[in-house]
């Protein structure tokens, strides 16, 4: 993975960590399960982007 793709999941994760504080301080529960949802799909791609990483690094890729 680039940098930017680097870059872009963690803003989708500060977004949805946004989104969920919003729907905190609102009691909008939809806003807060939209910004959970967020962040997790952000962590996952990371997590995708660290099994990467440490592949390459094994392969010397």
């Amino acid at each position: 993975m680039g940098l930017g793709d680097k870059i872009s999941n963690k803003a989708q994760e500060v977004s949805g960590e946004a989104k969920e504080r919003l729907g905190d301080a609102t009691n909008n529960e939809q806003l807060q399960a939209e910004g959970l949802k967020e962040q997790a799909e952000a962590k996952a791609k990371q997590a995708g982007e660290h099994v990467k990483d440490a592949a390459k690094d094994i392969t010397g890729n």
